[in-house]
């Protein structure tokens, strides 16, 4: 084999030309101690707050106290080669997650990096998890409907585009089931759907993502989990991954509902956190900041102004409380943070009205605003209703003899509690809850045997539907009930009743 030197020069001088003395500059620090997923870092003495860092093996950590000779640091990972000693890098990146349509249909952890099995997301875009809420001239009004497809919901206690609305009750009284029925309602209305999962068995996890795979509804659907056996610092995260992910299209002009399930789980992971960052604990062992924990997450939902695009993001967050104790005091920072609250009582769940709203605690403050014209003619003789029943049943109890009028009250108001009733996974169209409510508002039922009351609903949804489809028609195009669609309605009920009589 022949050596030609000249060629070997032209290969020499050609790299003496792309030749570039640059040093490249990485602020190394190290660890003094560490231990339950906290790292104390001594040398990184220009680091940020909320700054990404990178410990041996690739874990990743966030800074979190800056103190004057010292950086406490939570670490998303767990590898047994980080120990004191060890050196911990600067990244200069803050701590930040994918986002955009490849996110659609997958399950991500807190940092967004997928565990569905589905393999690995293609993101355009990366976005921080931590950004400051739009100010009030950015905002607007909260005047759409974001439709539940819960009768009890969409007709007491409406929802609105932008909206914060809490969902607060005892553990297994149906909170998530609520929050699931509206992720699945909002099939082919534009709404993304982002449910984050804070602290909950992966087999919880795993049942709500067939739930909404079974009803078509992962399509538009984001799941970042946090599971119960994640490091304490990814559940921190979590929420604040998701509503970055939700963000991201709300800034495109879209319509974005974020779930929080639960926040009461939030609240002591962060507890969790700030104790073993030595940062002094106040009322309950909760740090100071615990209040500022929530109101910073959750007034980054709203309608943005038009010059913005006009996109939106409704939060649902979710809080557990201790036998029915509303005033306990997460439950109460998170009802003065939100526009209002679903409250689920035991009782009502335990004696069969499900979903069991108790639509005497429960608030919108948004009201009529989040409802169409249809829907708003007959709420308050509802809740009016409902809520002279609730008082009478109490009363009724120690009395055998009514009169006539407090008798008709009774009798409306137990049918008004059977037509609220409703399965879980089987959300309500709008045309149909405002037929059904129509029937009990105008005691059109009061004839009818409670216990059929159930099949009556869906037997006459399906009589319109095959003999006066228009009826359904004028009230979604509408979204008002006309004198002509009124009195159309009327005569359907009286050739309907004839055949289930």
């Amino acid at each position: 084999m022949e050596i030609r030197s000249d060629e070997i020069i032209s290969v020499i001088k050609q790299q003496i030309k792309k030749y570039e003395n640059k040093a490249k500059m990485t602020d190394i620090g190290t660890i003094t101690s560490v231990g339950d997923g906290i790292a104390t870092i001594y040398g990184l003495d220009d680091c940020m707050t909320g700054e990404l860092l990178e410990a041996p093996g690739g874990v990743l950590a966030m800074a979190m106290n800056l103190e004057e000779n010292a950086v406490g640091a939570v670490l998303f990972g767990y590898n047994e080669n980080i120990k004191e000693g060890c050196l911990i890098k600067r990244t200069n990146k803050i701590v930040s997650v994918p986002v955009g349509e490849a996110l659609l249909g997958r399950v991500v952890n807190g940092l967004g990096v997928p565990i569905d099995g589905k393999g690995k997301i293609e993101a355009s875009e990366y976005r921080n998890i931590e950004s400051v809420a739009p100010g009030i001239i950015d905002r607007q009004p909260v005047r759409q409907p974001l439709q539940t497809g819960i009768k009890a919901v969409d007709v007491m206690i409406p929802i609105g585009k932008g909206q914060r609305e809490l969902i607060i009750g005892d553990r297994q009284t149906g909170k998530s089931s609520i929050a699931i029925d509206t992720i699945i309602n909002q099939k082919d209305k534009n709404v993304i759907c982002i449910y984050v999962a804070i602290g909950q068995k992966q087999s919880t996890i795993a049942e709500i993502v067939k739930t909404l795979e079974d009803n078509d509804a992962m399509k538009y659907t984001i799941i970042v989990a946090s599971t119960a056996s994640d490091l304490t610092p990814l559940q921190y995260i979590a929420p604040y991954t998701g509503c970055s992910m939700g963000e991201y299209f709300m800034y495109q002009g879209k319509d974005v509902l974020c779930v929080y399930d639960d926040l009461s789980k939030h609240a002591v992971a962060y507890r969790a956190l700030s104790l073993l960052l030595k940062r002094p604990p106040g009322r309950e062992a909760y740090p100071g900041d615990i209040f500022y924990l929530h109101s910073r997450l959750l007034e980054r939902a709203t309608k943005l102004s038009d010059k913005l695009g006009a996109g939106s993001l409704t939060a649902l967050p979710i809080v557990e409380t201790q036998a029915g104790d509303v005033s306990d005091y997460i439950p109460t920072n998170i009802i003065s943070i939100t526009d209002g609250q679903i409250f689920l009582e035991s009782e009502l769940f335990y004696s069969g009205v499900r979903p069991a709203i108790n639509p005497g605690i429960s608030v919108s403050r948004v009201g009529g605003n989040a409802q169409i014209k249809a829907i708003k003619k007959m709420a308050g003789s509802l809740k009016l209703a409902y809520s002279q029943y609730m008082e009478l049943q109490a009363f009724a109890q120690f009395s055998s003899d009514l009169d006539k009028d407090t008798k008709l009250q009774l009798e409306k108001g137990k049918r008004i509690v059977e037509i609220l009733k409703q399965p879980k996974n089987s959300p309500m169209k709008i045309e149909h809850q405002v037929v059904i409510i129509y029937l009990a508002v105008n005691n059109f039922l009061l004839d009818i045997d409670i216990n059929k009351i159930c099949d009556f609903q869906y037997d006459f949804i399906n009589y319109i539907n095959n003999n006066y489809k228009q009826i359904f028609e004028s009230i979604s195009n509408t979204g008002d009930l006309t004198k002509e669609t009124e009195n159309l309605l009327i005569e359907s009920i009286e050739k309907f009743k004839k055949l289930f009589l």
